[in-house]
């Protein structure tokens, strides 16, 4: 089976949250992604602490997929330096892999339903 992971990504507005979701779902670099529309973020930037607002991606996806997801990302943020950190799924219920699997380039069989 091929490797999946599950990819992270901040965003400052629900706008760009959900853009950036419905494009690598449309395009099938991820099955999913899930809008987490609030978290508070404190962060070093530019020598600064910053506290601010972002709304958390969840974004599903295979780790051979993992490049052309961060380019596509990188495209659609707003943010000079993205938050897009992937972590490997390393057990899982096998019938929503294989949803997963299906549902991303390289899938094979008929696209399901969620």
């Amino acid at each position: 089976m091929a490797e999946t992971l599950i990819v992270f990504v901040t965003a400052s507005r629900d706008e760009e949250a959900l853009r950036i979701a419905r494009a690598v779902v449309e395009e099938k670099l991820a099955a999913c992604a899930g809008i987490i529309p609030s978290i508070r973020s404190i962060y070093r930037w530019k020598g600064e602490i910053c506290d601010a607002e972002e709304r958390l991606l969840i974004i599903k996806s295979r780790f051979e997929l993992f490049p052309a997801l961060q380019q596509r990302i990188k495209q659609l943020h707003s943010y000079e330096v993205p938050e897009i950190v992937g972590i490997p799924i390393s057990v899982g219920s096998e019938d929503y892999l294989n949803w997963l699997l299906e549902n991303t380039l390289g899938g094979q069989g008929k696209d399901s339903e969620e």
